[in-house]
């Protein structure tokens, strides 16, 4: 069965479905989350994604990203993702929201209205095959400096978290809600 999106408005109000793929080929605003895990050390953990991915194969992207099912909450639907990615859950925190249209490879495009969070975690961590193909944890500056440096090694809604909301993800530590 395909996976469906819910379709949103400017103000992230649903207003219809749309199958995965169909959504990412012909733009259509979807709602989406984007998780970064951090461990006490201030490090995140970021992943290269699996190299059968249909899209940004084998780049390195945020600790998991996804889009919520019709009519389940965002931090839920974040969390269910978290575990079937990376095998763990840990409580999240929401960030900010970040509203972007990029173009990928592939005719395939991302404009969506995304639900950032974060949290701490410092377990065991035993990633599906099928998505990662491998995970590092990094300092937040070392990342910065590595995305400039090497742009194409990186998934391009990661770039414009990383370039365009630093400060908002890895600057305000204790900062529980912050919307944009």
């Amino acid at each position: 069965m395909p996976e469906m999106l819910v379709l949103v408005d400017e103000k992230d109000r649903p207003i219809g479905t749309q199958e995965k793929l169909a959504a990412h080929l012909i733009p259509q605003r979807h709602r989406a989350f984007s998780v970064f895990i951090f461990n006490s050390n201030g490090e995140t953990l970021i992943q290269r994604r699996a190299l059968g991915k249909y899209h940004s194969p084998g780049l390195w992207a945020n600790s998991c990203c996804g889009h919520p099912r019709p009519g389940e909450e965002v931090v839920d639907a974040a969390s269910r993702r978290l575990g079937e990615e990376l095998g763990f859950s840990c409580p999240l925190d929401p960030l900010t929201k970040v509203c972007y249209t990029l173009k990928l490879e592939k005719n395939l495009w991302e404009l969506e209205y995304t639900h950032v969070f974060k949290g701490t975690y410092e377990g065991v961590i035993n990633p599906n095959s099928e998505e990662v193909c491998e995970l590092k944890w990094v300092s937040p500056k070392h990342l910065h400096n590595d995305i400039q440096k090497y742009p194409e090694n990186y998934a391009r809604w990661f770039r414009l978290y990383i370039l365009k909301h630093f400060d908002i993800i890895f600057n305000q530590p204790h900062q529980k809600a912050l919307y944009a």
